[in-house]
């Protein structure tokens, strides 16, 4: 292969409804995460004793956490580190009532993506495996 011969791109690996599904969920969670986090600062709706920029603060930190794990929902361990991510948001609703609606919320989304993502996967390897299957089956 000479230089100049552009070299042939590698392969996408293939990804599954379960891990597809859960980057969306996790995205846009991480989105709302931030911007309730700039409403807790700005609306100062934290206990007394908790300074306001805790709400930026802990808005950030949650959201950059939910990029990288739905970045990593590959691993069978990210799946876990979601769950977790959604049990601290909804600890969260404890200090401000409106971030347990948030919870409720993606966190019902998080369960259909997770749940219903590994059902779509066994039904995809079922018809790899068996191109035979009729599409009802």
């Amino acid at each position: 292969m000479s230089p100049r011969e552009p070299r042939a791109p590698r392969p996408r690996r293939q990804r599954g409804a379960q891990e597809s599904l859960g980057a969306v969920v996790l995205g846009f969670e991480s989105i709302v995460v931030f911007l309730g986090g700039l409403v807790v600062y700005g609306l100062k709706v934290l206990p007394a004793g908790i300074e306001p920029w805790w709400g930026i603060v802990g808005g950030v930190v949650l959201a950059v956490a939910m990029v990288a794990v739905s970045g990593l929902l590959r691993h069978r361990w990210a799946l876990f580190a979601g769950w977790a991510l959604q049990v601290i948001l909804l600890l969260g609703g404890l200090l401000v009532p409106a971030l347990a609606v948030v919870a409720v919320i993606f966190g019902g989304m998080w369960a259909y993506a997770t749940i219903k993502g590994a059902a779509l996967d066994r039904r995809n390897a079922r018809h790899a495996a068996d191109p035979d299957l009729s599409n009802g089956e």
